[in-house]
């Protein structure tokens, strides 16, 4: 189990070897990679910026990886979740589950993604043509979450 919220890139290929390589019980791999969109709702999207609070925002994403674990039996998991200015088509986030079966694979990395959408403590701000603005929560992104609730 490992999260990684940083300033930098990551090479998703990279982090999935790692995870891959290190554990023979592992049968699947899924993995997710988030990435900043040129558009959202109609407007242009020219970069977009994540804050977040150190400390407070590994603790919280640990908390939830460790309940994936929980949850599923995986083997491994990877969040790495980037903060600070980024461009349109610049990688955002890296889901990575591993399990013996890829039925628990998905399921658990679709998880994971589902939670860091409606609950990961980052603050989003897009820049457009008409200037920044704070994005606010998606009523689809919580009905998607919805599903997870014990």
């Amino acid at each position: 189990m490992s999260v990684r919220v940083q300033l930098e890139d990551f090479d998703a290929g990279a982090e999935i070897a790692k995870i891959s390589a290190t554990n023979t019980n592992v049968g699947g791999v899924c993995s997710f990679v988030g990435l900043v969109r040129e558009f959202d709702e109609g407007s242009a999207i020219t970069a977009m910026t994540l804050e977040h609070y150190p400390g407070m925002t590994e603790k919280q994403l640990a908390k939830i990886e460790a309940e994936a674990h929980e949850r599923w039996p995986l083997e491994d998991s990877l969040i790495i979740h980037r903060y600070g200015r980024m461009e349109p088509g610049e990688q955002i986030v890296l889901v990575v589950t591993a399990s013996a079966h890829r039925k628990a694979a998905f399921e658990a990395c679709e998880f994971l993604i589902d939670w860091l959408k409606t609950q990961a403590p980052f603050w989003k701000s897009e820049e457009t043509p008409d200037g920044a603005k704070w994005v606010d929560a998606k009523a689809a992104d919580d009905e998607a979450a919805d599903k997870w609730k014990k």
